[in-house]
């Protein structure tokens, strides 16, 4: 099974779009208040330039979207970025591809000068969660100013200047 990651481009949004809204529905994550619900996922490539300090990861198995993975500014603030929308299909999970795509936004994040990285998701995204315990966030007892998804019950954030990113 061959694996890449490569940034987003146009010819991509349709199959990220297809699997972040059914990978929303598998977990309940659906309308507004979540991620899936979010204007951009029609659409992914034009809201994501790393440029603009942020940045938008697609996993192809065999050269099929499988999932993908983002980061963009949290709510303008110049040191704080979000880890947004990592989904993957069913047949890319449990592999350690999502930690695979994090790590490597995590590392861009870094090298763009963010000092924390923040995320909000479900409580029924368990292996997600252990996935981002396992990189590092730590989970806060309420979601930070300006967060966009209302609708998540879990929010986190790890530090980026506490040590190296693999």
């Amino acid at each position: 099974m061959k694996y890449r990651i490569v940034d987003i481009s146009s010819e991509h949004d349709n199959d990220i779009c297809y699997i972040i809204k059914n990978v929303g529905v598998e977990f309940g994550a659906v309308g507004e208040g979540f991620g899936p619900g979010d204007d951009e996922v029609l659409e992914m490539s034009a809201h994501y330039n790393p440029k603009e300090k942020s940045k938008y990861l697609i996993l192809l198995l065999n050269d099929r979207v499988v999932g993908g993975c983002g980061l963009s500014p949290f709510n303008n603030s110049g040191t704080i970025c979000e880890l947004k929308k990592l989904f993957l299909l069913p047949e890319a999970r449990g592999r350690g591809f999502g930690k695979t795509i994090a790590g490597k936004i995590l590392k861009f994040a870094k090298e763009v000068g963010y000092a924390q990285c923040y995320l909000d998701t479900l409580s029924s995204m368990k292996s997600a969660i252990f996935l981002y315990e396992d990189l590092g966030f730590k989970r806060l007892s309420k979601p930070l100013d300006g967060t966009e998804h209302n609708g998540c019950d879990v929010w986190m954030l790890k530090n980026l200047t506490e040590c190296e990113i693999k």
